[in-house]
């Protein structure tokens, strides 16, 4: 109702205003033959007044007052209108003055009543008070009317106007709030208009969102799947990985023990450099175990299997038992091991054995890391929190590593990983650890100024919060069943697939051979990738002529969203058909004349001379008009085949060449070996005319690749190869591999 309320009254009163007048047009055209009538039968009649003479006038008068009110009208109606009621009225006056009509004097209420319907009820009012004048004051021998008469004749013209005037009132306010609902209605119908489209961009808009969301939903519960069956490995490793390792290890470790400690229990002669293998063989294997240790915390950390044991435990116990495990490794350094623990510090709710394992991994990287100086370990108290810093003064960390050193099994530096071991796996089970006591880990560095991990343990235990989307739920509210089914039409979900290539040769062919499918363009590797993280699609297509090297590119970005397979192809489209050919670019006729200007703007050098190759004269001839009309007046040279073409070349050199394909005896491919050939016009560009479609080749590509980021497993490969065999071979594999339906005869 706001543009309603907005309009302005006088855009439509003044509308009704014109309406009025128009009305009042048309009772002037209505009263007109109340004197036509009249004035016609008077001049068929004149004896029908006293004098014949005065009849004939009388009839000459109201015709002539008839076309001149018909004529006036159209100039200006004010006019016309008062020349109608006073021309009534002068032959009111006439009929009972010159024609002795005493009872005409009763039509003055009939003049009256045009004055208020055709002018105003103002001017009705006037016109009534002057009749009453007239009839009161006017002499006997002047108007030849008995008082009676003219008494009637009076109360005649104020009941016409009175009662027009009251009949006008209330029809002309009907009329008013009839025309105000109009305009209103009209104006509430373009808003609901307004309204209607709004409406029908917002379901376009929501239709797009619930496709896009469909979409999303389904690659969603493909990654879902994908997780849940890498979930399900992972909890069988852990289930199985510590009989499995630890049973043949325990052996392993055990016969290696006993025979490094006690060589005398299988006799006196063990060699000594068997003693020297074996001792490897035993650290080896402790090495081995605890690299089993940390990939099943690992594991039971990400499966949520790891349990913890809190209570309030004084942070300063657990520094001072941490640095005391790993003060032999400074000491052999000859480092620095300093801690600045507050005495006042409150106790942590924490697991005291995870937390302590924390710092051992630490401290333990600290000490391999660092050569000169030493480490300092400070705790504080902020907020509710503590934050416990362990410095370094080692070689720093570059910025684009950081990245990556939460990450299990990465390590910066390998030639520390030999000298002190490690497994690449502390910093991010440490990191775990502190989440699941729910704080937080970081690094800051600098390359060359030493490292620093920060990690926050909160003083209290948090509050527990309803996990996942149910904690938005009221388990309290009753469930109401959807009874109505909606009426919104659900979307056709397309496939979608994001195409890179430099030209559009392959979309091309896909938009001509594909039905039902969205295609989402992009120039190279970095959109597309954009693109699939905005919104998911079955695939990656890419058109390379190289795609052992696309594919290598899409492997080593890895940005490749998982679950969706990247294929390589190469289609070749003009730009790939004329570098096979060795020419600068490649036009398919018809080709229009921008088409062929255009392709001589792109050459990197200016062209004044063009030497047209086309066995067909009405092609010579349509591509010479092309070049020499307009304001492109190129020097034009023709031949009519590959020979005189070359005899051309021998005695002119040409800024470019227009060269036909097929042609007879000697065809444009065979005309390009002999130009390359000859250095003096290697270097002259070729810009191909052909009716010949690269795309409309039978064969478009010789290779084919494929690659998704989360491999393939057996069944996907089999699946796989038993399609594409199934696709370019007559037949199938034999065996499960072939299964194929036998064709209905």
């Amino acid at each position: 109702m706001a543009t309603l309320e907005a309009t302005p009254i006088a855009s439509w009163s003044s509308e009704f205003e014109a309406i009025v007048k128009q009305l009042q047009q048309e009772t002037i055209l209505l009263a007109l033959p109340l004197l036509g009538v009249p004035g016609l039968l008077l001049l068929l009649n004149p004896a029908a007044l006293r004098d014949s003479t005065a009849g004939v006038l009388m009839g000459l008068s109201l015709l002539a007052l008839t076309a001149g009110v018909w004529a006036l009208r159209r100039w200006s109606y004010p006019a016309a209108a008062w020349v109608l009621v006073l021309g009534s009225l002068a032959a009111v006056l006439f009929a009972v003055v010159w024609g002795g009509l005493a009872p005409a004097i009763w039509l003055l209420a009939l003049s009256a009543g045009l004055a208020t319907l055709a002018v105003s009820r103002v001017a009705g009012v006037l016109f009534a008070v002057a009749c009453t004048l007239l009839l009161t004051f006017a002499p006997p021998g002047t108007l030849p009317v008995a008082s009676p008469v003219r008494t009637i004749a009076t109360l005649g013209i104020w009941g016409a106007v009175g009662m027009i005037c009251l009949t006008l009132s209330p029809l002309l306010r009907a009329m008013q709030w009839a025309w105000g609902s109009y305009r209103s209605s009209q104006s509430i119908l373009e808003q609901s208009r307004d309204y209607h489209l709004q409406l029908q961009q917002a379901l376009a808009d929501l239709t797009d969102a619930n496709l896009q969301l469909t979409r999303l939903n389904q690659h969603a519960q493909a990654l879902r799947q994908v997780a849940e069956e890498e979930r399900r490995i992972k909890e069988r490793f852990v289930a199985n990985v510590s009989h499995e390792l630890r049973t043949p290890l325990n052996m392993i470790i055990g016969f290696c023990e006993m025979i490094t400690q006690a060589p005398e229990t299988y006799g006196q002669d063990v060699p000594p450099a068997l003693l020297a293998d074996l001792a490897v063989v035993l650290r080896n294997g402790h090495h081995l175990l605890s690299l089993i240790d940390d990939v099943l915390d690992l594991s039971q950390i990400e499966a949520k299997q790891t349990a913890l044991t809190k209570e309030r435990v004084s942070l300063a116990e657990i520094v001072e038992a941490a640095t005391v495990a790993v003060r032999p490794l400074f000491t052999s350094k000859k480092l620095y091991l300093e801690t600045e623990i507050p005495g006042d510090l409150p106790p942590a709710f924490c697991d005291r054995t995870r937390i302590r394992e924390v710092l051992l991994n630490l401290l333990s990287n600290a000490g391999r890391f660092t050569e000169q100086g030493g480490v300092k370990v400070r705790a504080r108290r902020e907020g509710n929190d503590l934050l416990v810093s362990v410095a370094d003064t080692g070689p720093g960390i570059a910025e684009e590593d950081k990245a990556r050193l939460f990450q299990p099994f990465q390590q910066l530096d390998v030639t520390i990983r030999r000298r002190y071991g490690g497994t690449g796996l502390g910093l991010a089970i440490s990191k775990n650890f502190v989440e699941l006591h729910g704080g937080r880990m970081w690094v800051e560095s600098e390359k060359g100024r030493g490292t620093t991990v920060f990690f926050r343990l909160p003083i209290d235990p948090p509050v527990h919060l309803e996990g996942g989307a149910l904690r938005w739920l009221n388990p309290y509210q009753p469930y109401e069943e959807h009874v109505r089914r909606t009426s919104f039409q659900a979307p056709v979900v397309r496939p979608r697939l994001v195409v890179v290539e430099s030209g559009n040769s392959m979309h091309k062919l896909l938009a001509r051979h594909l039905d039902g499918v969205d295609l989402a363009p992009a120039a190279d590797l970095e959109r597309a990738f954009e693109e699939l993280a905005r919104v998911p699609a079955q695939a990656l297509l890419v058109n390379d002529v190289r795609p052992a090297e696309a594919l290598q590119r899409i492997n080593e970005s890895a940005k490749l969203p998982y679950g969706v397979p990247a294929i390589v192809c190469a289609i070749p489209g003009a730009e790939q058909a004329a570098g096979a050919l060795g020419a600068f670019d490649y036009l398919v006729k018809p080709i229009s004349r921008e088409a062929l200007l255009g392709a001589l703007d792109r050459l990197p050098h200016e062209v004044r001379t063009v030497l047209v190759v086309d066995d067909e004269p009405d092609a010579l001839q349509l591509f010479g008009r092309m070049l020499t009309t307009g304001d492109r007046d190129y020097r034009v040279l023709r031949a009519d085949n590959s020979r005189q073409a070359l005899e051309i070349l021998r005695q002119e050199r040409p800024d470019v060449i227009l060269l036909d394909l097929v042609m007879p005896e000697m065809d444009g491919s065979q005309f390009l070996a002999v130009k390359s050939q000859e250095p003096a016009w290697r270097d002259i560009p070729v810009i191909l005319i052909s009716a010949r479609d690269p795309l409309g080749q039978p064969i478009v590509s010789n290779a084919l690749a494929v690659s998704c980021r989360d491999g393939l497993s057996a069944e996907r490969l089999l699946s796989c190869i038993e399609a594409l065999t199934a696709i370019l071979s007559r037949s199938g594999l034999p065996g499960d591999l072939g299964r194929r339906e036998a064709p209905a005869d």
